[in-house]
């Protein structure tokens, strides 16, 4: 099922109705402000591992991102930081940046990487971050971009269209929120000290 909605005004019946579907324990497909991303609600861990399966993780490697509406919300799973790290999230989210922080005792264990650390995102897509707002609780989320696929075309993981045809029967939706960015995101490691480990769409100036 492919559900439309408009970034520069999503439909709350729509957006009602994909938060109640993840709600439900359901896997979906949900455009960010890079790729679009595999997300099930963080509080169904079956659905957590499906999306493992999806993209092909081994379950005790796999590594999720935490997509979150605000960094309010984001500094809830996350531990005290310093005020220059502070200062350098509010400055890029909303944005293209996953920031690699030391996970909080609220993050279970099994969305957590192995060092104890979590991947926190708050996409600049109004479409999202909606639809954890009416959720009232994160997303964990990994992009549809399948392990060992890197090189593929890029339009399998930017259009929705294509999207639906490969997963289509293996989500409950795919949320259409146009093409989406070829670009990943920035990921910036926060857990000790401040290191860009992937430079993607984001950029910061250190």
């Amino acid at each position: 099922m492919i559900v439309k909605l408009y970034n520069d005004n999503p439909n709350i019946r729509e957006v009602r109705r994909v938060a109640d579907t993840l709600r439900s324990g359901e896997v979906v497909i949900l455009p960010t402000d890079t790729l679009y991303a595999f997300a099930a609600s963080m509080e169904h861990k079956k659905a957590v591992e499906e999306i493992a399966l999806l993209k092909g993780f081994k379950l005790k490697q796999a590594k999720y991102s935490m997509l979150c509406s605000s960094l309010s919300q984001a500094s809830e799973f996350f531990r005290t930081i310093d005020r220059d790290t502070f200062a350098l999230l509010k400055q890029c989210l909303p944005g293209p940046f996953t920031f690699i922080m030391e996970a909080a005792g609220s993050v279970p264990r099994n969305f957590q990487h192995q060092n104890h650390t979590i991947g926190i995102r708050v996409p600049d897509s109004a479409i999202t971050r909606a639809i954890i707002e009416e959720l009232g609780m994160p997303l964990i989320a990994t992009s549809v971009r399948p392990i060992g696929e890197e090189d593929g075309e890029i339009e399998n993981y930017t259009d929705p269209d294509l999207i639906h045809d490969r997963f289509g029967s293996r989500v409950a939706m795919v949320i259409d929120g146009g093409l989406a960015d070829a670009d990943p995101s920035t990921v910036v490691d926060c857990s000790d000290g401040i290191e860009i480990i992937r430079q993607g769409k984001g950029v910061i100036d250190l």
